[in-house]
């Protein structure tokens, strides 16, 4: 990606968080980046492909974080453990670091999960991973390693808006380790 186009996605995520998606045009993208029309169009076609973009970015960052925990020289149990947590700060950080844009993320909720079922498939295979090495050192019992994945994704996932939303927030960062543990009891070894 040249670095003009990654400069526009930022200067347009900055503005999305400050007014909000439907307040900006293109001319304010192109105006705040110091780029004529004819730039920003070069690389996308409207508002709504640079906005795609921005989410693109943005969860990207996630996966990213998501990758570094992989990564992590830890026994699985951990491991999953701290990808859990991981998944939902970083999520979490995406959404109010954006502020306005915040909003348009619940009310875009479709958009935004169409933009998100490619890094939601890398996840999952980062879960499997995790699982799969769990029961190669008996840590985890034998089971479907893909459905297995699947359902701890979903079930991270089904956590996120609250979260967000700060409804269970103080909650979940007082229990937030049995939140976890409930998770365990039905993959651990016992």
């Amino acid at each position: 990606m040249s670095n003009t186009k990654k400069m526009l996605i930022e200067v347009a995520r900055g503005l999305f968080a400050e007014k909000g998606k439907k307040e900006v045009t293109m001319n304010d993208i192109a105006e705040a980046s110091k780029k004529g029309r004819r730039t920003l169009y070069t690389y996308f076609n409207n508002k709504e492909d640079i906005y795609k973009a921005v989410i693109d970015k943005e969860l990207e960052q996630v996966l990213e974080r998501l990758k570094v925990v992989s990564t992590e020289k830890v026994e699985p149990d951990v491991m999953l453990t701290n990808h859990i947590l991981t998944h939902l700060d970083a999520i979490k950080d995406v959404v109010t670091r954006n502020g306005s844009l915040r909003a348009d993320f619940f009310h875009d909720i479709y958009e935004v999960e169409r933009t998100r079922r490619k890094i939601d498939v890398q996840e999952i295979s980062l879960i499997r991973s995790i699982l799969n090495n769990g029961i190669k050192k008996g840590i985890f019992k034998r089971m479907d390693l893909d459905l297995s994945s699947i359902i701890i994704f979903y079930s991270i996932k089904g956590m996120e808006v609250p979260y967000i939303r700060q409804n269970i927030s103080s909650e979940f960062e007082r229990n937030k380790n049995s939140i976890v543990e409930f998770v365990f009891q039905g993959i651990k070894r016992k």
